[in-house]
């Protein structure tokens, strides 16, 4: 597939300097009390051939005895003439696996084609180079994180900081080649934190000089940027001198109410742009809307509002999450969120439109081709947190090109990509009905029939896990005392289990695909929310009262809203273990190949690694998988990057981290050499250890 604006991975053809043979092409690179601030799990849940074809060879009219040997000689030259060609119209190293794309590809499968590192030598990594950010030491750190996944591009490494500066360095050295700062205000109250999760890049169609490839930077004050990818200047034509500020929609209640963490894509000579806002402070909360420009000039092309038409209101449905496109159909792909307020849906009759969906935008009009909603009528905070995955999967013998989307409840809708049907079923459940009062619940929820949910959501008093009598008691009474029915049941002024926690499950780290084993790997957390309701008349009294704990306004509502994660007095999880887990599921039957322990608690809490045991953590970011047969990821609550064998589940490496690894690593080959890159930042929600350094791994040379 041709990417119009001439995409790393695209192919690539060279006719003015080579007539290839026939066949050959370059393939895309594919009750409780509240736990201690500093207790090891409430520090951090406060808050992805070439191909020969025949080419006949000329002979001589009159071929003589030695003829083989004139054909052999032709054909040597020809042969030899034939690389020099592809050598002068190719960029040097083009042909090694690369990271063009936020998810490795614009279909998001966080897979590799680089095979030097496999599970017989993964042992022998070591560090190959570090780069740092130098942002450790701006007093605003501990308000960021740093989940950036880099990408490669004409030979370089672009790199996005927690606050927004894109860096360009040498991909075998860490050097820094350039870097632009769009001076970001440090005085912004962000709600999710100070974050850059990637850039996006690409080459304009019949360009040369400057500007010709560019980066498009989206930022935490809600601006998009586009830089000449080698130089890293602003692109004066596109906007303003290179920026645009995009409108919100709205008065803003306060800086930084809405912004920017996920890429941009680009696709069609257009570029688009999600947001990310603030949650549960008011019923008419800032449009989610989703803005697309001209990549070139940054003229506006559309504009999409997941809740256009519906008759009720509310606000947001924002697609915060990473995207996803299909250059062949010319659909881009939207994760869309919940409508506000999140947890008191009685103003927003029915079942919110194309919120908490999947939907198929028409990239070049802005048109929706089709849209499905993972829940319906979302009062549980469980938007569509990943970026969704576009693969070809063989489904009990039936082959076609999907979409595989991963959620906040652990489940995995497989739908067809060209018309948004289901091609793993779904099926209609019944689920719980008591809602708050002037709540309008959807009877029933999606539910795929394979792969079967990879995480737990029901529980029971006696369920509750804790070290001692004490701290086990304390967790059974907290779950005797919420409203507890299982999966979806609604929130309430006595106070519901929200199991899986609105962290998932799944989150904004997705899932890899391997297409030549039709085998999905993902991670997910096991934790519990218990979300209550509380009468407006007396949210401040409320709040003035539980000064430590998370309440919201919800203001418009008749409730405001108030969420704890459910520890033990001892900073656990009352849910038992494990709270973290990568797992491998093929997809030719849904079933799942193995699930294993992601991450330790020694981070945490030094020497609890050895009373707890191999539990997990809850983790943030996603995995990536090799044509070497293996897995990296590190995401989990400690200070590692893991590698895991992709075929057994066993873990065969862990290298450490000089901070948290709440990050996507990434994966090329550069001069022969496989690198294994990731973002070592930490997560001020999460309580790991804070840092501003990109660190590539490799095996000795």
């Amino acid at each position: 597939m041709t990417n119009r604006l001439g995409d790393v991975g695209s192919e690539i053809r060279c006719a003015k300097n080579f007539a290839h043979p026939k066949g050959f092409e370059i393939p895309h690179p594919k009750g409780f009390a509240t736990p201690h601030p500093k207790s090891v799990i409430a520090r951090l849940v406060r808050a992805t051939h070439f191909s020969f074809g025949k080419n006949k060879l000329g002979r001589p009219d009159k071929p003589g005895d030695d003829d083989i040997f004139y054909i052999c000689r032709k054909a040597q030259a020809a042969f030899i003439g034939f690389l020099a060609s592809l050598f002068l119209c190719l960029p040097a190293h083009a042909a090694e696996p690369g990271w063009p794309a936020y998810g490795g590809d614009q279909g998001g499968q966080r897979y590799s084609a680089a095979r030097q590192i496999t599970p017989a030598n993964v042992a022998r990594l070591v560090p190959a180079w570090r780069y740092s950010t130098g942002e450790l030491a701006d007093p605003a750190i501990r308000a960021a994180a740093f989940e950036n996944t880099p990408i490669l591009a004409e030979g370089r490494l672009y790199v996005c900081s927690s606050f927004n500066n894109a860096i360009a360095l040498d991909p075998g050295t860490g050097r820094e080649l350039w870097r632009f700062d769009p001076k970001v205000s440090r005085d912004l109250d962000l709600a999710n934190s100070y974050n850059c999760r990637g850039v996006a890049y690409a080459r304009m169609p019949n360009a040369s000089g400057a500007c010709a490839s560019r980066l498009y930077l989206g930022t935490n004050d809600f601006r998009l940027i586009a830089l000449d990818a080698k130089t890293g200047k602003p692109c004066l034509g596109f906007g303003k001198n290179g920026t645009i500020a995009i409108d919100p929609g709205g008065r803003l209640e306060h800086p930084g109410q809405v912004g920017i963490t996920s890429p941009p894509v680009v696709s069609h000579g257009v570029v688009v742009v999600g947001s990310s806002m603030d949650d549960n402070q008011r019923v008419h909360e800032l449009l989610g809307t989703v803005h697309a420009f001209d990549a070139v000039t940054g003229k506006p092309r559309w504009s999409f509002d997941p809740l256009a038409g519906a008759k009720f209101r509310a606000g947001s449905a924002n697609v915060w999450a990473p995207m996803s496109i299909d250059e062949q159909r010319g659909l881009v792909f939207l994760p869309t969120s919940s409508p506000s307020p999140d947890f008191y849906g009685a103003l927003r009759n029915g079942d919110d439109h194309n919120a908490g969906a999947v939907v198929a935008i028409h990239i070049e009009t802005g048109q929706v081709a089709w849209s499905f909603q993972t829940v319906h009528h979302n009062v549980w905070d469980y938007d569509v947190p990943a970026q969704p995955t576009l693969a070809t999967i063989t489904y009990h013998g039936h082959t076609g090109p999907v979409v595989i989307q991963g959620t906040k409840q652990g489940l995995i809708f497989t739908l067809a990509r060209d018309s948004g049907v289901p091609f793993i079923p779904v099926v209609e459940r019944k689920v719980p009905q008591d809602g708050a009062t002037g709540e309008h619940l959807s009877p029933t929820q999606p539910f795929p029939v394979a792969p079967a949910p990879l995480s737990p959501h029901t529980i029971k008093p006696d369920d509750a896990y804790g070290l001692t009598f004490w701290d086990r008691g304390k967790c059974r009474d907290a779950i005797a005392s919420s409203h507890n029915e299982g999966w979806y049941t609604p929130p309430s002024t006595q106070g519901t289990i929200l199991y899986p926690f609105t962290g998932g499950g799944m989150n904004w780290g997705g899932l890899s695909f391997d297409a030549s084993r039709d085998v999905v790997y993902v991670n997910t957390s096991s934790a519990m929310h218990r979300v209550t309701l509380i009468p407006a008349k007396d949210f401040r009294s409320y709040r003035a009262a539980n000064p430590h704990h998370e309440i919201s306004p919800n203001a418009g509502a008749a409730f405001a809203m108030r969420r704890d994660v459910v520890v033990s007095p001892l900073g656990l999880p009352c849910n038992p273990p494990p709270w973290g887990l990568l797992h491998a599921i093929d997809m030719h039957d849904g079933h799942q190949l193995w699930a294993v322990p992601l991450g330790t608690t020694e981070d945490l809490a030094p020497f609890s690694e050895y009373i707890l045991g191999n539990v997990g953590t809850p983790n943030f970011g996603g995995p990536i998988s090799t044509a070497g047969g293996l897995v990296f990821i590190g995401a989990a609550l400690d200070n590692y990057l893991r590698a895991f064998d992709a075929k057994s589940g066993a873990e065969l490496w862990r290298g450490r981290l000089p901070a948290g690894g709440q990050a996507t690593p990434m994966t090329y080959v550069w001069k022969g050499r496989q690198y294994v890159v990731i973002a070592a930042g930490g997560h001020e929600k999460s309580g790991t250890r804070h840092g501003d350094t990109v660190m590539a791994f490799a095996l000795p040379g």
